[in-house]
């Protein structure tokens, strides 16, 4: 039979829990054999996984055709005179395309692509798996305050941001307090916002001179990123697109405030 937590195990082994979720998971895996070997057993597939991705060179035969193609491609449509100059011109490029430096630089540009769009689409999984997370397991907050000289200085020392933190009531959003999730292994501050009956948690994180993601709706929860400085920013609810933006300008606005003037 299966043991009734090895799904928390699991989100436990794909780091989408918690700190104090973990602790609790961990005590459990600590006396269940059955977790035991199921962490053992994922811990393996994810090791095959990653050894048994290579990169494969074009082979000789793909080769050999596509530039017997663009020879006689090049012989049809070339005029009669420039035909032989044509074809010459032509194959050193191609082949050089897909020889080993040809190769490779496709495939770092590929990989670029790749792992940039794998990057995104694990960040806003990470994001969406905290969002609800906090909604369902009672740890939406661990500093409880609509004062933004309570929140802030709590992020001190438990995350390497400082994120833009002020309430918001008379415009229709209420700062609640905040606390620290895990992006990409590392902790990061959120900001608890209420609008109505809809939960806006704010994440932020360090992104130095790199951009952020495009909006995205995922699982029903609308993700609206935006970076200020060296920090990203990313509002998660399912709250309309609209009121997500309005709570983003008033954020950038007191941002832009806090810059000091020289």
């Amino acid at each position: 039979m299966e043991c009734a937590e090895s799904l928390r195990a699991q989100a436990y082994f794909d780091g989408e829990v918690d700190a104090s979720t973990a602790f609790e998971i961990e005590r459990h895996v600590s006396t269940c054999g059955e977790c035991q070997q199921l962490l053992r057993e994922l811990a393996q597939v994810r090791e095959r996984v990653r050894g048994g991705v290579t990169l494969a060179g074009t082979p000789a035969a793909v080769r050999e055709r596509i530039m017997q193609a663009l020879d006689d491609e090049a012989q049809v449509k070339a005029p009669r005179v420039g035909r032989h100059r044509s074809a010459v011109r032509l194959r050193p490029f191609w082949i050089g395309v897909f020889s080993g430096a040809g190769a490779s630089a496709m495939a770092a540009g590929l990989a670029f692509v790749v792992f940039g769009w794998l990057f995104n689409h694990g960040l806003s999984q990470e994001l969406i798996a905290d969002h609800t997370h906090s909604l369902i397991a009672a740890h939406l907050i661990d500093v409880v305050s609509t004062d933004q000289h309570t929140v802030r200085p709590w992020f001190a020392g438990r995350t390497d941001v400082s994120p833009v933190v002020a309430d918001f009531t008379s415009q229709g959003y209420r700062l609640l307090g905040g606390r620290v999730a895990e992006l990409n292994h590392r902790p990061a501050p959120v900001t608890v916002y209420q609008h109505g009956r809809h939960i806006i948690n704010v994440f932020s994180w360090a992104i130095g001179t790199a951009g952020v993601p495009r909006h995205a709706t995922l699982n029903g929860y609308h993700l609206a990123f935006w970076k200020s400085g060296n920090v990203g920013y990313c509002a998660v609810s399912d709250a309309g697109w609209s009121e997500l933006q309005t709570l983003i300008n008033l954020l950038q606005d007191q941002a832009a405030r806090e810059v000091p003037r020289e």
